[in-house]
């Protein structure tokens, strides 16, 4: 069976309206945690492409994400660094989860949230599940997965144009090598988070 058929399958098991819900973003130093929440309600060709979104070259989940918006139904939800800093990582990953999910409620109606990870959606009141590695397991998840990763990316290389000097559209925001080294010459931009950075630059945390 192909991947498609079997990432479909285990939707279809549920014999409900099924959303998606995956998040890019928890671990890096810089940028907003973003979560994407799909319904997929009809079958596409590049369906056939669809898998989790780390095994994916940059330029195909564009191409999907593209697909995935023409074809599916799709709610996108920001929980931004202030929010991240106020809250925590987990807590800030279930906000951006609820608003999600709140714009595909607009759109449509659904039955069950599937949540990729162990954690249930905190203050959220609907039927849910989490499934471990789901992004390799649901087909609403894989395509959540794409969408959460591709506008969290798109922000990081909107981000980079104000901020040049620290080279976001290279990293993402994530703790690479050269990110540590550029923060700790320049100090931390308003785009980062505050409470990530304690063990690179003290208490400091210089703000640009």
């Amino acid at each position: 069976m192909d991947k498609k058929n079997e990432l479909m399958e285990f939707d279809e098991k549920y014999n409900k309206i099924v959303v998606g819900v995956d998040e890019a973003g928890r671990g890096p130093l810089a940028g907003p945690v973003v979560a994407g929440a799909v319904i997929v309600i009809q079958d596409f060709p590049e369906l056939q492409e669809i898998n989790d979104s780390k095994k994916l070259t940059e330029k195909k989940r564009e191409r999907l994400f593209e697909a995935i918006e023409k074809n599916c139904i799709v709610g996108i939800g920001i929980a931004l660094e202030k929010e991240i800093d106020e809250m925590n990582i987990l807590n800030a990953t279930f906000l951006a989860m609820r608003r999600a999910i709140n714009q595909v409620a607009e759109k449509s109606a659904f039955d069950i949230v599937l949540i990729d990870g162990n954690h249930l959606i905190r203050e959220y009141e609907g039927e849910q599940e989490c499934i471990v590695k789901g992004d390799s397991k649901s087909l609403a998840i894989a395509t959540a997965s794409i969408v959460a990763k591709v506008t969290r990316d798109r922000m990081l290389c909107e981000i980079a144009k104000e901020f040049p000097e620290y080279e976001f559209e290279k990293h993402k925001g994530y703790g690479t090598k050269k990110h540590r080294e550029i923060l700790l010459e320049n100090g931390a931009c308003k785009y980062h988070r505050k409470t990530f950075l304690k063990k690179i630059l003290g208490g400091s945390g210089k703000k640009k």
